[in-house]
């Protein structure tokens, strides 16, 4: 079974920066992609960035595309979400997920398993 936990939720003013981590355990973390996905009150569940399983290839969706960065350290078996430039609109939970495959992909299917979601507010 795998647990994954994420951190690093907060409040934070508009233009603001969050950095979310997501600690892996329970399988082999380095051979699996990861993603995060976000839900915001109200809201359907969406995919906000990717990585493969090497940390080379990553995809974001186009609304944070430039300010989010997604990235990885498989020594620690964690994977991280760099936020810049924060904006109301990415109020949201975010969670963290890992596939089953080890290219990521922005589309829910791919993972199998989830986090438990870490809350991120964004005031104007």
């Amino acid at each position: 079974q795998v647990l994954l936990v994420e951190s690093g939720g907060a409040l934070v003013q508009a233009g603001g920066s969050l950095r979310l981590s997501c600690e892996a355990s329970g399988r082999i973390f380095s051979s699996k992609a990861m993603g995060w996905f976000r839900q915001a009150p109200g809201g359907a569940r969406e995919p906000v960035a990717a990585i493969d399983w090497s940390g080379g290839i990553m995809r974001y969706s186009e609304s944070v595309k430039g300010r989010f960065t997604i990235s990885r350290d498989n020594a620690k078996n964690t994977v991280y979400l760099q936020m810049n430039n924060l904006r109301p609109e990415d109020a949201a939970v975010y969670y963290c997920a890992q596939s089953d495959i080890g290219e990521g992909y922005l589309t829910e299917y791919r993972y199998a398993y989830w986090g438990q979601g870490t809350q991120v507010t964004v005031s104007s």
